[in-house]
């Protein structure tokens, strides 16, 4: 049975993680950072090239970004068939193959190229082939492709999220991805963020994306559209990157002087709550527990994170318990004004 719960579990997480994303989330973010991507080879590895957005993104915008090579590469898991026999499980996989496609050229002379091209491209031009292995992000294969990769843009599965980041950062990649605002306080995650060494991109909050047929119905964040194509939106969707963009060095406007009856103490910790963002003091030099979203407004020149506030024992940068008159907060990035 235990096996049994394994497979299911990760059956559940496979489910969890099929989210795609729509062409128009990717167009929107990409169009802050074309310059970087001029002369540069873009890596989507974990994108089925007939099926992703983010193939069929870069495949029209090869020429308009000057890109030098496009690789997508695709996870194809293997079939799993289980016989329950009393105490015994047998188990026959059918071994599948991951897809690839990996260009250097579109010889087509237009720089917006339409999407009747880009089907054409992919269904007669031959691009796309098998790989040896699965297409797993991690496998032999796909690693010597993020070892020649430039940007890696994509959007990995959720659930694997730490250790895609993980992946990127061993070979010093640069990349542009989605993910879940939970991840910032992952403990790999979040001294890379408190370093300065990653931080979000444009889009940080909705998102919707597309969802399998198979989807079971959701009660809230869930629709079907005219076409029958499942939906499913989350509210604290976003980018993260280690490219440069204008945001992260915008100054946060602060319009608060500290008041001690709404900047309350932690019972705790020598720090005080802050409820929301607009409520931050422009006048206190203290330690400050602010919102998790203050990470999509953080300029290291404005701010310096302390660490975090969630059950003080997550990590070393997880320092208190946020507790206010004995009832615990939800958790809190510890900041300090630099600017004062």
């Amino acid at each position: 049975m235990a096996n049994k719960n394994t497979n299911l579990h990760k059956a559940k997480k496979k489910r969890f993680d099929e989210f795609y994303t729509t062409y128009e989330t990717i167009e929107d973010e990409v169009s802050h950072y074309r310059e970087q991507f001029n002369g540069k080879i873009v890596l989507c590895n974990c994108d089925n090239p007939f099926k992703s957005n983010f193939c069929k993104f870069f495949l029209k915008n090869f020429n308009k970004l000057g890109l030098k090579r496009l690789i997508c590469t695709s996870y194809e898991p293997s079939d799993t068939i289980q016989i329950d026999l009393f105490t015994s499980i047998y188990e026959c996989s059918n071994r599948k193959h991951g897809k690839i496609l990996d260009i250097t050229e579109i010889k087509n002379g237009e720089l917006n190229i339409s999407d009747e091209f880009v089907e054409n491209y992919l269904q007669t031009s031959g691009v796309v082939r098998e790989l040896e292995g699965d297409g797993d992000f991690k496998s032999k294969e796909c690693v010597e492709n993020l070892k020649i990769c430039d940007i890696v843009v994509t959007n990995p599965p959720f659930s694997l999220f730490n250790d895609f980041v993980l992946e990127i950062r061993k070979y010093q990649k640069n990349f542009l991805i989605i993910g879940n605002q939970n991840a910032l306080t992952y403990k790999d995650i979040f001294p890379l963020i408190q370093n300065g060494e990653i931080w979000t991109g444009y889009q940080f909050g909705e998102m919707k994306f597309r969802v399998p047929s198979d989807s079971e119905p959701r009660s809230t964040r869930y629709w079907v559209d005219e076409t029958g194509q499942k939906w499913r939106s989350l509210g604290n969707a976003m980018w993260l990157t280690n490219l440069d963009n204008e945001r992260r060095h915008e100054t946060l406007k602060l319009i608060k002087s500290f008041n001690p009856e709404i900047h309350v103490k932690y019972d705790n910790y020598d720090a005080i709550h802050i409820r929301n963002i607009t409520e931050i003091p422009f006048d206190y030099q203290g330690i400050m527990g602010v919102p998790i979203t203050i990470i999509n407004r953080y300029n290291s020149e404005q701010f310096e994170i302390i660490g975090e506030a969630n059950h003080g024992s997550d990590s070393k940068y997880d320092i208190f318990k946020p507790i206010i008159n004995g009832k615990e907060q939800f958790k809190r990035i510890l900041i300090r004004n630099k600017t004062i």
